[in-house]
């Protein structure tokens, strides 16, 4: 990277931080305070160019070395949620045939292979390509960091979200990562929610029970 590239980059920080310093209240409500988890959708289609504008925002977020190893299969069509649905456990089916889209959000633990493209100023590879166990935790914590990043970009630009784990894993691999490395971490319904399908909120802790200050 060249000292002009990087004189920009540090510019264009503190032009954002002088243009907004953090979110109103509006906007953490939105996608914090009172999101929900939603377990029925609306009649309301979610157009293939806002799931790229879903992906564009979530890539931006921060994850190890650049690595990048999520990898999504955003199942929309009919054909592919009947493919989709033997997977899920009883209690995710009907909610997630009638959700707009079905996100698999899943990882690649040979996300390495791409640092080339992603991190081409120094080879990061050595500490993953002989190490499989590496390669796997790697991939799985900074996947698991980006499925958040998509959910928190779903919420920012007005879809909601319905993130589940009760599937077979090894029925979602075989049927949609089979000739990968790909693994499947998450499932996440995303649409537009009816209200009457939330539940009760669930408790939170408080700082005090689960964080300290050193």
């Amino acid at each position: 990277m060249t000292d002009a590239a990087v004189a920009a980059a540090q510019e264009a920080v503190r032009s954002l931080k002088q243009r907004i310093q953090s979110l109103d209240d509006n906007g953490l409500d939105l996608i914090f305070r009172e999101a929900r988890t939603f377990n029925g959708w609306q009649d309301r289609d979610v157009p293939d160019s806002l799931l790229h504008t879903l992906f564009d925002l979530a890539k931006m977020g921060p994850t190890a070395a650049n690595g990048s190893p999520m990898r999504v299969v955003f199942v929309k069509s009919a054909a592919g949620k009947e493919r989709l649905k033997p997977a899920l456990s009883g209690g995710n089916v009907d909610k997630t045939m009638a959700a707009p889209v079905c996100a698999i959000v899943g990882y690649d633990p040979a996300f390495w292979e791409k640092f080339p493209f992603l991190f081409p100023h120094r080879d990061m590879s050595g500490a993953f390509k002989d190490n499989p166990q590496a390669a796997e935790t790697g991939g799985f914590r900074n996947g698991s960091l980006q499925g958040a990043y998509l959910m928190i970009a779903a919420r920012a630009l007005g879809l909601d979200c319905g993130p589940m784990s009760g599937f077979d894993q090894g029925k979602v691999d075989a049927e949609f990562f089979a000739g990968t490395t790909i693994k499947s971490n998450f499932l996440c319904n995303l649409g537009y929610g009816t209200p009457e399908s939330v539940f009760q909120r669930l408790p939170r802790f408080d700082f005090e029970d689960v964080c300290s200050i050193v």
